[in-house]
């Protein structure tokens, strides 16, 4: 399946956007599906590390580790 598109025009700062080319090896429009991809995880991840003590689990780590030695 396809995915839906939108076609923008962004003013990108072209020294920033040569380097990221550079460092991913693709064209313009991957370099930037790469860096949203990329944000969007690090935005997820930092969403976890705020709830980092905060949820309560009731799994006993050892019990886990002996089933998975099974």
């Amino acid at each position: 399946m396809l995915e839906q598109t939108q076609k923008i025009t962004a003013h990108i700062p072209v020294n920033l956007l040569h380097e990221a080319q550079a460092v991913t090896g693709k064209g313009i429009t991957e370099t930037l599906k790469i860096a949203l991809s990329q944000l969007a995880r690090a935005n997820a991840y930092e969403d976890l590390r705020k709830m980092r003590g905060k949820v309560k689990f009731s799994i006993d780590l050892e019990e886990l580790r002996k089933d998975k030695k099974k």
